[in-house]
């Protein structure tokens, strides 16, 4: 069988290297079935609409394979040739190109529908992290790292934003009805008035979203019915979720991790200080809050200092808008004076954002002590955990990097993204079994240094410590000082020292380059 697979040309994912098998099922849930916590910002979005990658139980008979471009295959394909520049009548001849048609026989290597494994945590339930997609993005584009992360022990929601973030999203609103699209929106990414407010409405609706989906996990652990327009079976449709009930660690305040990637880093910051300060007093008559949940919403009770945050190659553009500058002066929960500091809270940039000057800058700042000063400050807390993975692209902390190695490497310079999700998957799990979550041993071969009889020299099996050290112990795993107001003062070797060039970051078209191709 292995011989066979090798010859199959579509692309294809490693095997997750957690302990356990990972299932996944779709849900869409209409809006009106969830409290919400803050009003919806547009009437059109009718549900919310996300991804579950979960440990799940071996079934008997083989299910039948998720593929990663979604139904129907030849729309999100030509969605994403779209999405790269093409007009549509161009992206109706590429789709049906067979280098690009190879696509659609590429499965993600997790479960249809599969039974959840119970948890064998202290508490009886798995740890849960919502994670935020960015630009060109779609509940299925980070699908080995999410997997990865429930091969763990994580259970992961993964939303399909309704924003015009994503090349294609289908909106069904009951079982059996027609979908209607909603397609990608080219916004500028040079700041101006204009953008800033544009970002702003695709930053309401992510926020509007994630509450709602919040909502729908806890009524999810809860047991109570909901439904789900997305199920296989009629029969499904209402309560095919029952499986989760009382299996979700969700109802005890910071308990559930927000992770997202570029743009849905900056949703994730957004969120969680959103919400953290709405009560706050003493905002300018120039603050315009994106979202603003009720002080007795449960999701106000879910985001304290002690949730942990993981930014993905965080995209500061969206943060910087006049109208939310007051919050952006203001610090993570984390530095609240019973939070823990930056302890909870880690960003791994590729090396191409790392290169990018001003972001690089503007992240420091973002998740210091006090983003209201220029220099980055953390003096009277732990400072956050910041890396980055040497020759890796912005592509690499997706798919798209393991789907398109050829295209990463000869474009952006980038090698082994397998390797570079890897190291992304130890650290957020490292940060999590430091905040006290009982997640899986990470293996001894993907520690990386294992002895021959798989034993790990000079550290404990289960805690990956080395990953969050900052002495290079990890080959190509740098490690940032926030305290450096200068990029270019902690590049380790000479190739990161070179001058930083923002070209360098372009992936998924979240920085100008993507404009040329549009033009």
């Amino acid at each position: 069988m292995s011989f066979f697979s090798h010859l199959n040309p579509a692309p294809s994912f490693p095997s997750y290297t957690g302990p356990y098998k990972v299932g996944t099922t779709d849900v869409e849930i209409p809006a009106a079935e969830l409290p919400s916590p803050s009003p919806a910002p547009n009437s059109t979005l009718s549900t919310v609409s996300f991804r579950i990658f979960y440990p799940c139980e071996v079934p008997a008979k083989p299910a039948k394979p998720v593929y990663w471009l979604p139904d129907p295959q030849h729309e999100y394909l030509g969605a994403y040739v779209r999405f790269l520049g093409a007009s549509r009548r161009i992206s109706a001849i590429l789709r049906n190109l067979p280098f690009l048609r190879i696509l659609s026989y590429t499965t993600i290597p997790v479960i249809r529908n599969a039974s959840l494994l119970q948890p064998p945590t202290k508490t009886k339930r798995w740890p849960v992290m919502v994670f935020s997609h960015g630009l060109g993005g779609t509940k299925n584009a980070y699908s080995h790292l999410l997997g990865s992360l429930s091969s763990h022990g994580v259970v992961v929601i993964a939303p399909d934003h309704r924003d015009g973030s994503a090349p294609l999203s289908l909106i069904r609103a009951a079982p059996g009805s027609v979908p209607q699209p909603l397609e990608y929106k080219s916004i500028s990414h040079r700041q101006s008035p204009e953008v800033e407010e544009a970002r702003d409405d695709q930053l309401k609706i992510r926020l509007w979203e994630l509450g709602l989906i919040h909502e729908a996990l806890l009524k999810i652990d809860r047991g109570e019915p909901l439904m789900n327009t997305l199920a296989e079976k009629s029969s499904e449709t209402m309560g095919g979720l029952a499986m989760f009930s009382s299996t979700l660690e969700v109802q005890k305040p910071g308990s559930i991790s927000w992770c997202g990637h570029s743009f849905g880093a900056a949703t994730v910051v957004q969120l969680v200080k959103s919400v953290f300060y709405t009560s706050l007093k003493g905002a300018p008559s120039s603050y315009k809050p994106l979202f603003q949940p009720s002080t007795s919403s449960q999701i106000a009770h879910q985001i304290t200092p002690s949730s942990p945050v993981s930014l993905l190659d965080l995209w500061c553009l969206p943060l910087l808008s006049k109208s939310t500058g007051w919050l952006n002066t203001l610090p993570l929960p984390c530095y609240a004076p019973n939070g823990p500091g930056g302890k909870n809270v880690i960003a791994v940039l590729s090396e191409a954002f790392f290169k990018w000057g001003s972001n690089l800058n503007q992240l420091k700042r973002i998740i210091s002590e006090d983003p209201s000063l220029d220099t980055p400050l953390v003096k009277n807390h732990p400072a956050p955990y910041v890396f980055y993975p040497v020759s890796s692209a912005h592509l690499s902390q997706s798919d798209f990097g393991i789907l398109f190695p050829w295209l990463t490497r000869k474009a952006f310079k980038a090698e082994d993204p397998a390797r570079t999700l890897r190291l992304n998957t130890r650290a957020i799990l490292e940060v999590m079994r430091k905040n006290g979550f009982e997640v899986a041993d990470t293996s001894a071969i993907d520690m990386e240094n294992a002895s021959a009889d798989g034993r790990v020299p000079g550290g404990e099996i289960g805690q990956d410590w080395r990953i969050l050290q900052k002495d290079g112990s990890v080959a190509g795993w740098v490690a940032l000082d926030l305290g450096h107001s200068k990029y270019t003062e902690e590049a380790v070797n000479k190739e990161t020292a070179q001058s930083a060039d923002p070209m360098e970051a372009v992936v998924q078209g979240e920085v100008s380059n993507n404009e040329r191709l549009r033009h």
